[in-house]
């Protein structure tokens, strides 16, 4: 059974950092893409930035590039996601994903597995 949890969110003054992390469990992950996803109050949920689990390939929603930056540590099955200067904008649930499949994508229903979610506050 897969399993993916978050952790690391918190509450955080605009212009700090958090790094979440997501550990993943339940299958071999090396035919994966593991992304990170973000829902805020109120609206949809949207795409943060993805990781190739074998070979290391990252992609980025255009708003989070040079703030946000997505890994993965083999040995610890794990995934994060290093958020720096953020911004009360940035407030929001933020999820761990996991997709099957040879390419990337940031369609939230193209991904197979979900964590809990972790919170993440910004405050002005």
């Amino acid at each position: 059974q897969v399993q993916l949890v978050e952790s690391g969110g918190g509450l955080v003054q605009a212009g700090g950092s958090l790094r979440l992390s997501c550990v993943a469990s339940g299958r071999t992950f090396s035919s994966y893409y593991m992304g990170w996803f973000r829902q805020a109050p109120g609206k949809e949920r949207e795409f943060v930035a993805t990781i190739n689990w074998s070979g290391g390939s990252t992609y980025y929603a255009d708003s989070m590039k040079g703030r946000f930056t997505i890994s993965r540590d083999y040995a610890k099955n794990t995934v994060y996601l290093q958020m720096d200067s953020l911004k009360p904008e940035d407030t929001a649930v933020y999820f761990c994903a996991a997709r099957y499949g040879s390419s990337w994508s940031s369609l939230r229903y193209q991904y197979d597995y979900w964590g809990q979610g972790t919170q993440v506050t910004v405050s002005s």
